[in-house]
């Protein structure tokens, strides 16, 4: 009898184990909150609310430091830290996924700004809520992401982050600077990209022609310097090594999610249909290529 009750005490102790292991893991016990370094206890507690995570959730909690901004893209150890962020990291092939919790308090990043950004740092397979219970420019969030992913031990390339949260300030330098909206700023860098990825420029001046062509096919008019900046932006980026079919989707997906949000907006139509119709052309060309290769 003794012994019966061990033999049931283990197996009762295996089927646990089997269930275990067997159950998928739970959403939460891979999301990460990355908190502004600056914020109060208080303030942290609206960051919560406002992603609705209640104390029964799993999840890390870290800050994000003026340090880990030093690290991560040699920016200036002393800035202030108040952009959060919330990470939930996705199964292989998912993708990027960008929400911007607090638009009010977010002034200069868009969703789509996030997520052109963290692609070219190669950052994948994320679903990201960004928030900020005080008005804050929006750049400290990315080095939070990338703060989320070097806990998890997924180490994103120095020399892509720098790249990112270059073109992160030449993204909102361009949406302050000319006569430009946000939407068209994002629409603008993901078609380069596009470009560059398909074209596989080998010099600046080829970099140059295909910022050009983008420009004047999106009637956007910029200034020298600015140009310039985009230029300088994009030569540095044609040597950086992204898969091509997953650019090719995060690409899209994000031209997409801009012309939605445009569509919301009530934006200019003419614009739009050239956007909608130049990634039509473009992926059309991109099927064709791809079936000539693996024919």
């Amino acid at each position: 009898m003794k012994l019966n009750g061990k033999i049931v005490r283990l197996s009762l102790l295996t089927l646990a184990l089997f269930i275990a292991f067997a159950m998928p893991v739970s959403a939460a016990s891979n999301t990460i909150l990355i908190y502004g370094e600056k914020l109060s206890d208080s303030q942290r507690a609206q960051v919560r609310e406002a992603l609705d995570i209640s104390d029964t959730d799993t999840f890390e909690e870290h800050d994000v430091t003026g340090q880990d901004y030093a690290d991560f893209i040699n920016g200036n150890p002393n800035s202030n830290m108040y952009s959060s962020a919330r990470i939930l990291l996705e199964n292989e092939g998912t993708g990027l996924t960008v929400n911007i919790v607090t638009p009010e308090n977010i002034t200069e990043v868009t969703a789509s700004m996030y997520e052109n950004a963290l692609l070219t740092a190669g950052a994948e397979n994320a679903t990201v809520d960004v928030v900020s219970p005080v008005r804050v420019s929006g750049h400290s969030a990315l080095t939070g992401i990338y703060k989320a992913y070097d806990v998890v031990g997924e180490e994103l390339d120095k020399e892509r982050m720098e790249l990112a949260n270059e073109e992160l300030n030449v993204a909102t330098d361009l949406a302050e600077n000319e006569d430009v909206t946000q939407e068209e700023v994002s629409t603008l860098l993901t078609e380069i990209k596009q470009m560059i990825a398909e074209q596989n420029p080998a010099t600046k001046e080829d970099v140059e022609r295909i910022v050009s062509e983008q420009l004047d096919k999106l009637e956007i008019r910029l200034s020298d310097e600015d140009r310039q900046l985009l230029v300088n932006l994009f030569d540095k980026m044609r040597d950086l090594n992204i898969d091509f079919g997953a650019v090719k989707n995060q690409l899209e997906d994000i031209a997409n999610s801009i012309a939605d949000k445009a569509d919301e907006l009530g934006l200019d139509a003419s614009f739009w249909e050239k956007v909608a119709n130049f990634f039509s052309e473009l992926f059309q060309s991109l099927s064709d290529f791809l079936g000539g290769l693996f024919k």
